[in-house]
């Protein structure tokens, strides 16, 4: 089962095209979905404990936790501490549920995969990307945000350029939806060509 890291900076497309490999058919873990569903569930005390007052009605309430972290960027690693490990244990439940099912390919969509090291757990690494400008576009477009906003999440991620330098596959979303799902069901074709290559052949040494 060939394991794929997913990853790209904020307002690169990496949603979109993790929403890809799912519609090609391929089982997609979302890291960002899975922070979601602890945060509605068993994080929330533990995230209560540490930064009090930013959970309400049984939910953290994450504009409450963006601002504290916002005024001290120093709980970044705290918060980190509580959730990584999280994380790190449904990852390893959906690869399992995944191996028994007989997945040959599946996608690890991680946000920081090269900075929390998660790219020494996949076998390729799929890069997001597109013109800095687009990107800008996209993102100051969000509800809430701000320019200040905006740079203080990209100081917190690995530059585009050292990503795209450390990918084994870059998908460029400037263009169409089209030209989008074109390259990730072309990484696809290619991922199980270089499988099946692979393959013991079963004739003699």
């Amino acid at each position: 089962m060939i394991r794929v890291g997913l990853t790209g900076s904020i307002g690169m497309g990496k949603s979109t095209s993790g929403k890809l490999f799912a519609e090609a058919g391929i089982p997609v873990n979302d890291a960002d979905a899975v922070v979601h569903d602890l945060y509605n569930g068993e994080a929330v005390p533990l995230v209560e404990a540490a930064f009090p007052g930013t959970t309400k009605d049984g939910a953290v309430d994450r504009q409450e936790l963006g601002r504290k972290l916002a005024a001290d960027p120093s709980g970044f690693k705290r918060l980190e501490a509580i959730v990584h490990p999280l994380v790190r244990q449904r990852e390893r439940t959906f690869l399992d549920h995944q191996r028994a099912a007989g997945a040959d390919i599946v996608v690890l969509d991680i946000p920081l995969l090269f900075e929390t090291g998660a790219d020494e757990r996949v076998n390729k690494i799929v890069v997001v990307s597109c013109d800095p400008q687009i990107q800008r576009q996209r993102v100051l477009a969000r509800p809430g945000m701000t320019e200040e906003k905006f740079n203080m999440i990209l100081s917190r991620q690995t530059p585009d350029a050292e990503k795209r330098a450390r990918a084994d596959y870059i998908i460029d979303t400037g263009h169409s939806m089209d030209a989008a799902r074109k390259q990730v069901r072309d990484i696809i074709a290619d991922l199980r060509q270089q499988s099946a290559d692979n393959e013991p052949t079963g004739g003699e040494p």
